[in-house]
């Protein structure tokens, strides 16, 4: 996949899909920012996330707008934004992080994509 070292977007359920099928293969931590255009504190947390994306160009870093899929935010609970999920093999939450708490962004970013390089390895 051509996207690693930066964050994408998913526009569309497909997309959303392709992207979780990918990491199942590919055993990728996915660490998935649930956001909206209207939110502040989303804003104060793009550039973070770019950040640890190019960081971490072995961790999946996704993107979505809750009001523009909004069935895949219904379908992972999210209830305030900006909430990251951590997922194992596409599919298994192992973490979340909510609201514009950067140092525990990226502390668990961090921790995940250890634990995930040492499995991987």
């Amino acid at each position: 996949m051509a996207d690693e070292g930066q964050v994408i977007a998913c526009h569309t359920v497909e997309s959303w899909n392709q992207k979780l099928e990918y990491a199942n293969a590919s055993k990728k931590l996915v660490v998935v920012d649930f956001t909206a255009s209207w939110c502040g504190p989303c804003r104060i947390m793009a550039p973070i996330l770019a950040e640890l994306a190019k960081k971490l160009p072995h961790v999946l870093f996704l993107k979505v707008d809750v009001d523009e899929l909004a069935t895949v935010a219904q379908d992972w609970e999210i209830e305030a934004m900006p909430t990251f999920i951590f997922l194992k093999d596409g599919s298994r939450l192992i973490d979340k992080v909510v609201g514009a708490n950067k140092n525990e962004l990226q502390m668990k970013t961090e921790l995940h994509a250890a634990a995930a390089a040492v499995q991987s390895a």
